[in-house]
C-alpha cells in the first residue's frame, strides 16, 4: 500500500487531506512532536521512519503580519524545511506535494497570474514561500508545489470564520474593498489533490511534475467575500468598504491575488469550482 506522509495534520488543508487521501493510501500524519518543521533533524528523522511514497507538506508559517517581526523563523519554516523534505524525497524516489501562495506576486499585474511571471513579493511570509517554492525546485526530486489563495474553511483561523464571528459582535464592519483574488475552500484543495495524485499513480500517468495555480475561479474583494458570507450565512449586519490605506498591517498585500488555473485544467485535468460555489458548499455541509 502506498504510504503518504502529510504534515500539518491539525491546519485547515492538513485536516482535510487526511480524508480525502485515505482512498489512495495508508496516510501518516505526525503531529509537531512527531515532526518539527524547525528542526531539520526531525524533519529527517520523521520521514526516514516511514519511507513514504508522497510526502504531503501542509504544514507552514502562517501568520503573515507577525513573520514581519520574525522573518528568521518563517524562512526555516516556509523556505529551509520544505527544501530539506525535498532532499528526502529524491532519496527515496518519492513525490512531494507542497502549498504556496499568491503572497509571492506584488499585485501590479492587471490580469491573473501564471506560472510563468515573475514572483516578487512584498512581505517577510511571501519571501519565505518563494524561497520553499525555490528549493525544492532545486533539489532535483519530483514535486507538485500547488499555489493557492485566500485559504478558508470552517475550522481554523480564517476569513470566513472571523467575519462570522463579528457579525455577532458588531453592528457595522469595515472591510478592505481594493485587493481582489479568489477566496479558496480548504476542502476543494484537498480534493484537487487527491485527483492531482490520482493522476500521477495511474500506470501511464505523464510527468506533471512542476508548479501550478490552484484556487477557485472568479474573484472577489475582501469586502465582497464578507457581504456573500453574510448573505449566505443569514446573517444581519453592515460592511463598508474601505481602502486598505485605511486599515494598515505591517504586512503589505498584493491588491491583485488572481491567479490562472489554466495549467492546472490543462495538464491535470482539474478544474476547482467559482468561490461563491465553493462557499455555498462550505457553509451547508459545515
Amino acid at each position: 500500500m502506498t504510504k503518504i506522509l502529510v504534515t500539518g495534520k491539525t491546519g485547515q488543508v492538513g485536516w482535510e487531506l487526511q480524508r480525502t487521501l485515505a482512498t489512495l493510501g495508508q496516510v501518516i500524519a505526525p503531529d509537531r512532536r512527531g515532526m518539527d518543521l524547525g528542526d531539520p533533524d526531525s524533519i529527517r528523522a520523521a520521514i526516514r521512519a516511514c519511507s513514504p511514497q508522497i510526502i504531503v507538506n501542509a504544514a507552514a508559517y502562517t501568520a503573515v503580519d507577525q513573520a514581519e517581526s520574525e522573518p528568521d523563523l518563517a524562512l526555516a519554516i516556509n523556505g529551509a524545511a520544505p527544501g530539506i523534505m525535498a532532499e528526502e524525497a529524491k532519496r527515496l524516489g518519492a513525490l512531494l506535494v507542497h502549498y504556496s501562495t499568491d503572497y509571492v506576486f506584488d499585485g501590479a499585474k492587471s490580469g491573473p497570474y501564471t506560472e510563468d511571471d515573475q514572483p516578487n513579493p512584498l512581505s517577510a511570509y511571501g519571501s519565505s514561500k518563494l524561497a520553499g517554492e525555490r528549493a525544492i525546485a532545486a533539489s532535483g526530486a519530483r514535486y507538485l508545489i500547488f499555489r493557492t489563495s485566500w485559504v478558508y474553511g470552517a475550522r481554523g483561523k480564517n476569513f470566513l470564520r472571523t467575519i462570522l464571528r463579528l457579525a455577532q459582535e458588531r453592528d457595522e464592519l469595515r472591510i478592505v474593498d481594493d485587493q481582489v483574488g479568489a477566496p479558496t475552500w480548504c476542502r476543494a484543495i484537498a480534493e484537487a489533490t487527491a485527483q492531482a495524485l490520482a493522476c500521477t499513480q495511474a500506470r501511464d500517468a505523464p510527468n506533471v511534475s512542476g508548479t501550478y495555480h490552484l484556487s477557485t475561479a472568479g474573484s472577489t474583494s475582501w469586502c465582497g467575500f464578507a457581504k456573500a458570507i453574510l448573505e449566505r450565512s443569514g446573517r444581519s449586519c453592515k460592511v463598508v468598504p474601505i481602502a486598505s490605506s485605511e486599515y494598515p498591517l505591517p504586512a503589505r498585500r498584493p491588491r491583485n491575488s488572481v491567479l490562472s488555473n489554466a495549467k492546472l485544467n490543462t495538464r491535470i485535468g482539474i478544474a476547482l469550482p467559482d468561490w461563491f460555489s465553493a462557499l455555498e458548499l462550505c457553509l451547508q455541509q459545515d
